[in-house]
């Protein structure tokens, strides 16, 4: 797929097969129009070594937000009902997909029959920064992952570390991250949906390095990649009936 210099989706489409007129017209989407965090933003020109990512959530928040699919919004998705409070800014990769091919490893590395969630990659990144909302983009290199398994689906959590930060910066493997920050973080998926006294329906499997991080990334954007072909040939197409 293409981009404008802001990262913003263009159609391949209307930059080689369409009119110069309809180039226009997507030139002019990009820069009027607020792009879907999922599909409408990249994941950065050197995915997987290095992604824009987009946060949903940070460390202070006390309630769980989640991308509104449809809209592209951050949705209110439910008040946190306990003491759980995620440990690192969290969001997803744009135009990535847990489905067929990340649930494919999972399977795999786990022994189990698995589904993926049909929701974006997930990642949480580290950082010393005090950053106060979501809603935006980061920088950041992915180090690492946890092997989610939530209700029979792969969930996986892509571990990174902001780009040039004073603390973490310089980490380029998990097993470099203090086990107690990685503690914090397992502790927290497999809990922060958890009423007390009822038993968890998410576990962690196991914690990979950067490599198999790497191929978790490029199964996902694969799977985006199935599952939304003809996505720019359609929306190209829609502009040519609403111009007549």
């Amino acid at each position: 797929m293409a981009y404008d210099s802001a990262g913003n989706l263009l159609s391949r489409a209307a930059r080689g097969a369409g009119t110069a007129k309809h180039a226009h017209l997507w030139d002019l989407l990009g820069i009027l129009y607020k792009p879907h965090p999922w599909h409408g933003l990249s994941p950065g020109d050197h995915c997987p070594q290095e992604l824009q990512c987009f946060v949903e959530m940070v460390p202070s928040d006390t309630a769980k937000y989640e991308i509104d699919k449809i809209s592209g919004y951050l949705r209110l998705d439910r008040p946190q009902k306990y003491s759980s409070i995620c440990p690192a800014l969290y969001g997803f990769v744009p135009q990535s997909l847990c489905g067929d091919s990340v649930a494919e490893l999972s399977s795999l590395k786990t022994g189990l029959q698995l589904s993926g969630d049909g929701d974006p990659l997930d990642v949480c990144i580290l950082t010393d920064r005090e950053i106060h909302h979501g809603d935006l983009l980061v920088d950041c290199i992915p180090i690492g992952g946890l092997r989610m398994i939530d209700g029979g689906e792969a969930d996986d959590k892509i571990i990174a570390v902001l780009k040039d930060d004073a603390t973490y910066g310089s980490i380029t493997e998990i097993d470099r991250v203090p086990e107690r920050v990685l503690e914090r973080l397992r502790h927290y998926f497999v809990t922060y949906k958890q009423p007390p006294g009822s038993a968890s329906t998410a576990h962690l499997t196991h914690t990979y390095g950067q490599q198999e991080a790497y191929d978790v990334i490029e199964r996902s954007r694969k799977d985006y990649t199935s599952k939304f072909t003809g996505l720019e040939q359609i929306l190209t197409e829609a502009l040519r009936v609403i111009q007549g």
